[in-house]
């Protein structure tokens, strides 16, 4: 305690020193701390968010490459190919054309029920899985040029063969046909 001093009554003047509190007349003590404010509550602890989303002030988000609600729970786009159209297939949780890099060179790919096929193209021939190359076209023959009949003989093509005969006015049989 401290003493300031005297009223003209001649009673004391008494006062607690400072950073004490209570009755300066008895007793001073120790004013205790400032009470803090409690910390502010963490809207994201505990996470109110589901599996595969994060929590930023209480709002949830979907995780990059996930999607959905991101409250029950966020998914890839896909797990299997059957979470995907039939003209893609699941690589890497993302539904793709199955395509690139499949075929061999020249090839055609189609994609079926998520399965991707490869072809050669129409007048090309070879392994799809390696390369196609274009079918060489059928050497057209020409069978009475040269004819193949002799003397006194005609050439007729029937189903791409020669048939001979001698012409009229003569017999036989070519290549002997005689008048």
């Amino acid at each position: 305690r401290i003493l300031l001093g005297y009223r003209s009554d001649h009673t004391p003047i008494c006062t607690c020193p400072e950073g004490y509190t209570g009755d300066p007349f008895t007793n001073c003590f120790p004013k205790p701390p400032p009470t803090q404010p409690p910390p502010a509550a963490d809207p994201c602890n505990p996470s109110p968010c589901g599996p595969n989303a994060q929590c930023n002030d209480g709002i949830c988000t979907c995780l990059p490459e996930y999607q959905g609600d991101p409250y029950s729970g966020c998914r890839p786009e896909c797990v299997l190919n059957t979470d995907c159209p039939r003209d893609k297939a699941c690589i890497r949780n993302k539904c793709k054309d199955p395509c690139p890099g499949t075929c061999g060179q020249d090839a055609k790919c189609d994609v079926i029920n998520h399965i991707p096929v490869c072809s050669c193209p129409e007048g090309m021939s070879g392994n799809p899985f390696v390369a196609c190359r274009v079918m060489q076209a059928p050497v057209t023959t020409q069978p009475c040029n040269p004819s193949p009949c002799g003397p006194f003989s005609q050439c007729r093509e029937v189903n791409g063969q020669a048939v001979c005969s001698c012409v009229p006015g003569y017999i036989g049989s070519p290549p002997a046909c005689r008048p």
